[in-house]
């Protein structure tokens, strides 16, 4: 009878199945001590082990101490590459992943800025070899391509989780050090409410007239290829609905790819508003309350969208003829970019900051801090799916006493001192 087989240690090294053969000379080393979990689509697909610890498995016997020949032992204590050592690291991140304790998404910057600045410079390198002077060398390039230092900073935090696990696997004796980025804030203005009043009878203007957008560029001149289709160069309802319901629903720009009708319940009573329960967002995933004209925009595009048989519950809010919903926020983005050049906003704000679908929220936010009667920091950053630090330092960094000059000046009531009757 055939002994159970012993399970398979856990992996320490995985690679994707195209870099396979690329990385396969640096894998013999690996096959006599550890598996090694080939990947595709961030799944492992197969393993590959070495033949004595293949044999050792099928026996059901525990991995032994094999011995190495000297050539071996050289190759062993030969540190990766930083290049390998990042594949491992994407690897480990992947698992995160799967067990749902990283986002999908970080994981992609992840892997596009290894490529893109990290690995050019860094990736060839012994782990060993990646010093102070190397680290210094992809900050440089960096800088060259006057990246900002929030961006920056996040670079070297992956540089740093790279090394950190070269330190932890004994590849190297200690980290190297690596420079602190003073991180400059660049919070993006909200609009005044004059100019929201004004972006609002523009919109309005440009739908009901179904004037066509014209073909002129940033700078100078006009475009030799437009890339709006001829039946979004007039301005649909969806804009000016959009315009109202990002202010009144604190939502980010990429919420609202995603909104559908099965995401939106209605509540009425004392207060009615909007119950938004979408996909988390940055590790948020609590409902959103919307203020009361959110309602009223909900039922307008609503009675629309039935209209055109498009109002079913994976349907989405805005656009919802538009499949494609990165073409469908960037028709958004364009239309912003008209709507305020009509009504005579500048396309930049005070800091020199572009105006984007993105300052809709800062001003729903702003809006609040300013005309909300006793609200408090920790029910709104909640309920717009942020932190309070992240409120301070981006969105109340902006607001000015004067903007709130009268509860500056405000007097508390003078309370009367309650006067107890006693009883003879």
């Amino acid at each position: 009878m055939r002994p159970a087989t012993a399970p398979p240690p856990a992996p320490a090294c995985s690679i994707r199945l195209d870099k396979l053969q690329q990385l396969a000379p640096s894998l013999l080393p690996l096959l006599s001590r550890e598996p090694v979990a080939v990947c595709q689509d961030e799944q492992p697909c197969f393993y590959l082990v070495g033949p004595q610890l293949f044999e050792a498995l099928l026996a059901g016997q525990s991995l032994p101490d094999l011995p190495l020949s000297e050539p071996l032992q050289r190759v062993m204590a030969a540190a990766p590459t930083f290049a390998q050592v990042a594949e491992r690291l994407l690897a480990m991140e992947a698992q995160r992943v799967a067990r749902g304790a990283y986002s999908e998404a970080s994981l992609h910057i992840m892997r596009n800025r290894l490529q893109r600045h990290i690995l050019p410079v860094l990736g060839e390198r012994p782990v060993g070899e990646c010093d102070a002077q190397a680290v210094h060398d992809m900050v440089a390039r960096l800088s060259d391509e006057r990246v900002s230092s929030i961006t920056l900073s996040q670079y070297l935090v992956i540089v740093r989780k790279v090394l950190k696990l070269a330190h932890t696997r004994k590849w190297i004796a200690e980290l190297p050090e690596i420079p602190s980025i003073q991180i400059d804030n660049k919070p993006r203005a909200a609009f005044t409410l004059a100019q929201y009043r004004q972006m609002l009878r523009s919109a309005k203007r440009l739908m009901r007239d179904e004037v066509e957008a014209p073909r002129i560029k940033m700078g100078e001149g006009t475009r030799e290829r437009f890339w709006i289709t001829p039946r979004y160069r007039t301005l649909p309802p969806d804009m000016y609905w959009l315009l109202i319901f990002m202010v009144n629903s604190f939502v980010r720009p990429s919420d609202i790819k995603v909104l559908q009708h099965q995401h939106v319940e209605v509540v009425r009573g004392a207060h009615d508003y909007l119950r938004l329960t979408m996909p988390a967002t940055k590790k948020h995933d609590k409902p959103i309350v919307t203020l009361r004209p959110a309602v009223r925009v909900y039922e307008a595009l609503l009675q629309h969208a039935r209209a055109q048989g498009q109002a079913g519950p994976e349907d989405y809010l805005f656009l919802p003829q538009e499949k494609n919903r990165e073409h469908a926020l960037a028709l958004f983005n364009f239309w912003l970019k008209w709507v305020l050049r009509q009504a005579g906003v500048p396309l930049t704000d005070s800091h020199g900051q572009a105006r984007t679908l993105y300052s809709l929220r800062h001003t729903s936010i702003t809006f609040r801090l300013l005309y909300g009667q006793g609200i408090d920091m920790l029910t709104l950053a909640r309920n717009a799916r942020t932190s309070v630090n992240m409120i301070e330092r981006f969105y109340a960094s902006t607001l000015t006493g004067e903007m709130n000059v009268a509860m500056l000046q405000s007097r508390r009531e003078q309370k009367k001192t309650p006067v107890l009757a006693v009883r003879g």
